[in-house]
């Protein structure tokens, strides 16, 4: 019998006798704030220390460091080999601990969040799970694909799809510390638009793909959801079994995750300089630009807040403010790795219209851009 996003929300917050009674309220909330714990504690280290540091340094110098892409020039090195290991060992020493993170936090909330109350957070098929999961996605600051294992979990949990839709675009495009980088670096009117259009992308375009892809049928791909309780709500879980439940779902994560996580963050960094070519990003101007820049900014992967220095240095080498802001918008918001790692909880027409809705919402802005903050200078 195939049931609604609604109905399996319903079911679950419904009373049961293997719920709170059976297992016990303690352990439940035990479970819950180990989880709370686990993410403040990561967060706190990971990055909203240095996140506060770094606020700083682009206050006093209007820069956050050289170009992921290129480093100081604005033209990205042959591709190739050396360029894929550059760019991956670049990447890679920028987001390392942000990954583990995801990955412990993609395997707790699994295990350790009974389900009966997170889906009273994101578990209606409405746009209430929506805008939670959107305002919960403030907190996290994390790059698209350090966000993409925490969906995981969320869908595999049984998440409301916008809610995850919403907190999967927020995480990277609503950051509030690199909004603050954009407007010390770039400008407070980059920084507008960023928040404008940043909004249509977690609020309504998640909210969208949610209404109009959200039907069961289509909603259940190949993803392994749960069974019925979160590990830490089963009666006849010991402690020992639930941690053996996280060690199983981390290393479910690690192995489906990891190795085409790598290898296609090694393929974009070997062939960036086809991505990136002098003659595109440098006094790249006018729709057509935009609408490349857009796709590509799409597509590639970089780290939380590597967009603003890659801007930086595209816009002094003579990049104009279109093009710009559609690489401002894009670049962060989704990436062909994100896309693989979320590809088994979410239906592909789904990631077709989220990937979609990137592209164009990159173009308006673009467009935006061109006719207000160029003609405004």
């Amino acid at each position: 019998m195939n049931l609604t996003e609604n109905t399996l929300a319903e079911t679950a917050l419904s009373d049961s006798p293997l719920g709170e009674r059976s297992v016990g309220l303690n352990r439940l909330i035990f479970g819950t704030l180990l989880f709370v714990a686990i993410a403040v504690i990561g967060l706190l280290a990971v990055k909203w220390a240095p996140y506060w540091h770094k606020a700083h340094v682009a206050a006093a110098t209007h820069s956050i460091g050289s170009s992921i892409i290129s480093g100081k020039s604005a033209v990205s090195p042959v591709a190739g080999v050396g360029a894929a290991w550059g760019y991956a060992f670049a990447y890679f020493k920028s987001v390392w601990q942000a990954v583990v993170l995801a990955l412990l936090l993609g395997a707790c909330v699994q295990v350790f969040v009974p389900r009966k109350w997170l889906l009273k957070l994101i578990g209606y098929n409405d746009y209430r799970s929506t805008a939670v999961g959107g305002a919960i996605s403030l907190a996290g600051m994390m790059c698209t694909c350090c966000t993409a294992p925490i969906v995981v979990g969320l869908r595999r949990q049984r998440a409301n799809m916008g809610g995850a839709l919403a907190f999967f675009l927020g995480n990277p495009v609503l950051n509030p510390a690199t909004i603050l980088f954009i407007g010390f670096v770039l400008g407070w009117r980059f920084a507008a638009l960023r928040i404008a259009f940043g909004l249509v992308l977690v609020f309504v375009v998640a909210w969208l793909a949610n209404r109009y892809f959200s039907d069961s049928s289509v909603d259940s791909p190949n993803v392994n959801f749960v069974a019925s309780l979160a590990p830490i709500e089963e009666p006849g879980r010991t402690p020992l079994r639930v941690a053996t439940a996280w060690f199983k779902e981390l290393w479910v994560e690690i192995y489906t995750i990891l190795p085409g996580y790598i290898a296609i963050v090694l393929i974009l960094g070997a062939v960036r300089a086809w991505l990136f070519p002098p003659g595109l990003t440098l006094h790249a101007a006018g729709f057509g630009a935009i609408a490349l820049l857009s796709a590509i900014g799409t597509l590639f992967v970089i780290p939380t807040a590597g967009e603003v220095p890659i801007v930086q240095t595209l816009m002094h080498a003579g990049m104009s403010t279109g093009p710009a802001t559609a690489l401002l918008m894009t670049l962060p918001a989704i990436s062909l790795p994100s896309l693989f790692i979320v590809r088994n909880v979410f239906p592909k027409r789904v990631l077709g219209f989220v990937t979609a809705g990137v592209f164009v919402v990159g173009i308006v802005a673009g467009l935006v851009a061109m006719f207000t903050i160029h003609h405004l200078a």
